[in-house]
């Protein structure tokens, strides 16, 4: 039997509906693109944009940082970047004799990881701690993030020159994995006259959900309910990716859990307390695809091969 929907959700749909507004008027043309990077934020998932030059990719993690009314921090991912460089470092007082913490970049609500894959394996790392736990050790001290911290970042699929590919424990820290395209023909002219006689500025964009909105939000996704077929669904689907032929490494715990959770976030969006089957197949393949390191011409057919695999629960 359906349940009812939840006066929770019901009342969080106006200020979801304005940072609908505010994303899909910085990012025209991408409404699939916004709901997820939505969902993600909802589910507390981190997201890696994979995608040419231009495509809008800062102005979107911009965006989103002002509209939740968030700190933002960018760090130009190179060869010569740091950990220390990321998470902050000690320095030495010399008034109070006193070693102080400088905090780095990771100390935001939305960090932009440009062009990740350009840094070494080593500074990368120093990201593996902030992303699942959301804190960082330095010196041995525990330094806690905000609850509210979540990681864009993103990567260039063409030019692999001079770049450290992520391995795959640094993957499945993200929860998806998105792809903005080529603007349609009619956005793109929307787009040219826009900024005719404008000056386009991130900073302008206000603010249309508190933090501690946003956290709400995020404990009433939590708290979304998974029936145990549904539950049972997913482990299946799990299991389908280990045993598939053209996939080396299948979906891990973590990634399971993480599945769940943008499928909870995708069932709240939609004002429902309870998720589907169908909530699991829509969000399969941008949660897959950054997991199973499949060939990106095979990607699609694999993640269906998948999907058809198990039968659907009633």
């Amino acid at each position: 039997m359906q349940q009812t929907i939840s006066n929770t959700v019901q009342t969080s749909n106006k200020s979801i509906g304005s940072l609908f507004s505010n994303l899909n008027k910085t990012l025209k043309g991408k409404p699939q693109v916004v709901e997820f990077v939505i969902a993600g934020l909802l589910s507390r998932g981190h997201i890696l944009l994979e995608d040419l030059p231009g495509l809008g990719k800062t102005t979107l993690a911009k965006a989103l940082a002002n509209s939740i009314g968030g700190s933002f921090s960018r760090i130009q991912c190179t060869p010569d970047l740091l950990p220390g460089d990321i998470t902050g470092f000690s320095i030495f007082n010399q008034k109070n004799r006193e070693f102080e913490f400088i905090k780095g970049p990771v100390f935001s609500d939305i960090l932009l990881a440009d062009e990740i894959n350009r840094t070494t394996p080593r500074t990368q790392s120093a990201l593996l701690e902030a992303m699942a736990e959301r804190q960082v050790t330095v010196d041995n001290y525990k330094h806690i993030l905000n609850p509210t911290f979540l990681v864009i970042a993103t990567q260039n699929p063409v030019d692999h020159h001079g770049t450290y590919p992520l391995p795959e424990a640094q993957l499945d820290r993200f929860s998806m994995k998105l792809s903005i395209g080529y603007p349609d023909f009619k956005s793109e002219s929307e787009l040219l006259a826009s900024e005719i006689g404008n000056f386009k500025d991130e900073n302008l964009i206000e603010p249309c959900i508190s933090l501690n909105e946003l956290e709400s939000f995020q404990n009433q996704v939590k708290n979304i309910s998974v029936s145990e077929n549904v539950r049972n669904y997913l482990v299946e689907l799990a299991g389908s990716t280990r045993k598939h032929p053209q996939i080396n490494l299948g979906l891990s715990p973590r990634g399971v859990l993480i599945w769940q959770r943008v499928s909870q976030a995708w069932a709240f969006l939609r004002q429902r307390n309870f998720v589907t089957p169908d909530d699991i197949q829509q969000v399969a393949q941008p949660v897959l695809s950054v997991r199973l390191s499949l060939a990106p011409e095979n990607e699609a057919l694999v993640i269906k091969q998948i999907l058809e695999s198990v039968s659907v629960p009633n």
